[in-house]
């Protein structure tokens, strides 16, 4: 099997082959992201094509010797922040639960456990909605699809310093945000919390 760096040479020759193979090893990880930044399957679908037809606009500013990973991940949140920021107002938080590759495992789970994480699941999508764009971004990057930190520094351009600082204050101002919305469910009657 060919590494990423391999097969996105070939994708940069223009190989068609190649590029099926890169779309389908990175197709889950890209509509997972891009429905964590916008939170409906059907603008989620649009946007994780949109993001490889950036990534296929883009292939020729591949600079060689660097990794592939953070390059994709690169294209894929600068297209999602392009989208998140274009659709922020317009935005509404659906009751659904997160993609199937992040969905918590339910099996024979009883109705009262899965109404209770699927309320948890809610709050989690409306605190993160209440978050800035740098914190919502750290928390999404880091722990839904779990870059590390390294690569988050490539990533978003900045020292591993400051990545550290944005998820500390991101997952504060999470905590925070999901506080605040477990109190106002308290106060409706709502179970609410987390």
């Amino acid at each position: 099997m060919k590494t990423d760096e391999e097969l996105f040479a070939s994708c940069r020759e223009r190989d068609a082959r190649a590029w099926e193979s890169l779309v389908l090893r990175y197709q889950d990880r890209m509509l997972g992201l891009a429905y964590q930044f916008c939170g409906r399957r059907d603008e989620a679908r649009d946007l994780a094509q949109e993001i490889f037809i950036r990534l296929y606009q883009n292939m020729d500013h591949f600079q060689s010797g660097r990794s592939f990973r953070p390059w994709l991940y690169s294209v894929a949140r600068n297209c999602c922040v392009d989208h998140y920021r274009k659709r922020r107002r317009e935005r509404t938080r659906p009751n659904e639960p997160l993609t199937e590759a992040h969905q918590l495992p339910s099996g024979a789970e009883p109705p009262d456990q899965r109404l209770q994480r699927k309320e948890r699941e809610a709050t989690l999508f409306r605190a993160l909605d209440s978050l800035g764009t740098v914190s919502r971004e750290a928390i999404v990057m880091k722990d839904l699809q779990e870059c590390s930190l390294e690569e988050m520094t490539e990533i978003l351009g900045v020292p591993l310093g400051t990545v550290k600082s944005r998820l500390a204050r991101a997952r504060c101002d999470l905590g925070k945000a999901i506080l605040r919305l477990e109190r106002a469910g308290a106060r409706r009657g709502a179970p609410d919390a987390l």
